[in-house]
C-alpha cells in the first residue's frame, strides 16, 4: 500500500512466507528487477508471485516445449544446423540473444542489477511469444529437414545461454535448466551452470537493422490484433486482408518483405500497404475545453475554430506524432500541444482499424461464406485439440475421428479435411450417422464426435 514496513503498523512481510510460497529465485528476481538496490520499493507476497506467473512460467513453458518435441524427434544438439538453413526469424532471435549477452555482461560489470535482469525478461517474452509461436509448425512437421534442425538448434542455443545469464540472479531455476539441457547430452559438460563458462557475444551475429525491422513487424502485428479486438473478431476467423500505413518507402518495402509472417500471425489471406491513410480511416479533431479554455479563456472559441480550419489529416498526424501545431489569431501565433486536443479515429465502412504513433492497421471485416466456413473449421480444430488433451492422449498419438455435424459444419469439414487431419494428427476423418460420441456446440452448429487412439499396430 506504499507505507513503510513497521512492526507497530503490523505490515512486516515475513521472508519465510515468501520463500515457502514462491521460492528463493522469484524472491531474488523481484528484488533485482523492481528498482535499483538502495531505492525504496513496494513489496508483497503477491508481487513476488507475479514474477512466477509472468516470467518464470513463461521461461519454463518454453523449455518444456523444446524438451517435449526434441525428445519426440530424438534431436541432439551435436547435429548442428548451419547458418545457411536458418530463416530470418532464427537470425533475428540470435541477434537479440547476442545483444542480450552484451548488455547483461556490461550491466553486471557495472554492478547494475536491474540492467542485468530486466533485459532477460524482455528476451524471454520475445522468445516465447514471438519466436516459438511463429516457429511452431517447424517443430510439428513430420519431415526432418534442415529447417527443422535449424529451429531446434536456435531454440537450444537460446535456452542454454539464458540459463547461464540467469545463474547469478536465479541460481536454482538456471541450474535445473542447464543440467537437463547440457548434462543429458554431454557427460563432459561442467556439472553445474555455476561452474560453466560465462557466454561471450559475437558482434558478427548482432544485426541492429534486423532487430529494428522485426520490432516494426511486431508493432504492426500488435496493431492488427488491436484492430481485430475493436470489432471482436477472433484470431481463429480468417480475414481477406490486412493493410498498413507506415509512412515511409522503407517501411512499405518491409511490409511487402515480411508479408507472409504478418499474414500467418494475423490469419489474413493478403497483406499490403495502404495507398493513403485516408483509404481506410478518417480523423476528427476535438479541442479540449478544459485544457485550452483554462489556458486561453475567452479566446478559446477563436482558437478552436482556427484549429478546425486546418487540414484534418495532416493536423491529426502531427498530434499523433507528439508534435505541436501552430494556429494564428490575426497576427498572433498560438502553439497547440497534443495533450490539448483529442484525436478520434473513425473506421470507414468495411474496415476495423487501430492506430499508434503514426502507424495504422486496417483489416477488411467482410466475411465471405468461404471465410466463415474456414473460421468454423478453426474452431472445430480447437475443440479437437481440447478433446485430445482431456482424453489423455499424448501429443504424438495418432487418432481416428468419426463425426456427425449440422449441414453447414459438415460442408466446412469436408472442404478442410486435409487441414483438420494434419492439425489433429488424424489418420482418418469419417462422417457417420447417429454415432455414440461427445456432443458439442461449435459456433451454434451441432456436432457429435468420437475419437479413437491408434494402437501400436496402426489399427
Amino acid at each position: 500500500e506504499g507505507q513503510k514496513m513497521s512492526k507497530s503498523r503490523g505490515n512486516i512481510v515475513d521472508p519465510w512466507d515468501v520463500l515457502d510460497e514462491h521460492g528463493a529465485d522469484a524472491f531474488r528476481w523481484y528484488l533485482y528487477t523492481a528498482s535499483p538496490p538502495g531505492q525504496e520499493r513496494r513489496f508483497s507476497v503477491d508481487l513476488v508471485g507475479a514474477v512466477v506467473r509472468n516470467f518464470t512460467l513463461t521461461l519454463w513453458n518454453t523449455y518444456v516445449f523444446f524438451v517435449t518435441y526434441a525428445n519426440l524427434d530424438n534431436w541432439n544438439p551435436t547435429s548442428r544446423a548451419t547458418f545457411a538453413h536458418r530463416q530470418n526469424l532464427d537470425k533475428w532471435i540470435l541477434s537479440e540473444l547476442h545483444t542480450l549477452i552484451r548488455d547483461v555482461t556490461v550491466s553486471l560489470e557495472n554492478y547494475d542489477a536491474t540492467g542485468a535482469t530486466r533485459p532477460i525478461e524482455r528476451f524471454v517474452e520475445l522468445l516465447s511469444n514471438w519466436y516459438v509461436r511463429l516457429s511452431r509448425r517447424r517443430f510439428w512437421k513430420s519431415e526432418d529437414d534442415g529447417d527443422k534442425q535449424a529451429a531446434y538448434a536456435t531454440l537450444y542455443d537460446c535456452l542454454m545461454t539464458v540459463s547461464k545469464l540467469l545463474a547469478p540472479s536465479m541460481p536454482f531455476v538456471s541450474d535445473a535448466l542447464y543440467r537437463n539441457l547440457a548434462l543429458s547430452v554431454d557427460p563432459d559438460a561442467p556439472e553445474s551452470v555455476h561452474l560453466a563458462d560465462w557466454p561471450y557475444f559475437d558482434v558478427d551475429v548482432i544485426d541492429e537493422t534486423l532487430n529494428r525491422e522485426m520490432g516494426l513487424v511486431k508493432k504492426l502485428v500488435s496493431l492488427g490484433h488491436k484492430a481485430r479486438q475493436s470489432v471482436q473478431l477472433k484470431v481463429r476467423q480468417p480475414l481477406a486482408m490486412a493493410a498498413f500505413w507506415a509512412g515511409s518507402r522503407v517501411e512499405v518495402e518491409l511490409i511487402s518483405r515480411y508479408a507472409d509472417l504478418i499474414s500467418e500471425e494475423l490469419n489474413v489471406k493478403k497483406v499490403r500497404s495502404l495507398d493513403s491513410v485516408n483509404e481506410a480511416i478518417a480523423y476528427s479533431l476535438h479541442p479540449l475545453p478544459k485544457q485550452l479554455g483554462q489556458k486561453y479563456g475567452k479566446r478559446f472559441p477563436a482558437i478552436r475554430d482556427a484549429l478546425l480550419d486546418l487540414p484534418t489529416i495532416e493536423t491529426a498526424h502531427a498530434f499523433l506524432a507528439e508534435q505541436s501545431v501552430t494556429v494564428y489569431l490575426e497576427s498572433e501565433a498560438v502553439e497547440i500541444f497534443p495533450e490539448e486536443v483529442e484525436i478520434r479515429l473513425i473506421a470507414k465502412e468495411g474496415f476495423a482499424v487501430a492506430e499508434e504513433s503514426g502507424f495504422v492497421a486496417a483489416l477488411v471485416t467482410e466475411l465471405t461464406p468461404e471465410l466463415a466456413r474456414e473460421g468454423l473449421v478453426r474452431e472445430f480444430v480447437r475443440r479437437l485439440q481440447e478433446l485430445r488433451k482431456s482424453s489423455g492422449f499424448e501429443i504424438s498419438d495418432r487418432i481416428h475421428i468419426t463425426y456427425e455435424a449440422s449441414e453447414r459444419l459438415e460442408k466446412a469439414i469436408e472442404e478442410q479435411s486435409a487441414y483438420i487431419m494434419t492439425e489433429a494428427l488424424a489418420l482418418s476423418l469419417t462422417m457417420g450417422r447417429k454415432i455414440d460420441g461427445i456432443t458439442l456446440d461449435v459456433e451454434g452448429e451441432e456436432l457429435s464426435i468420437c475419437m479413437e487412439r491408434v494402437t501400436s499396430s496402426g489399427n
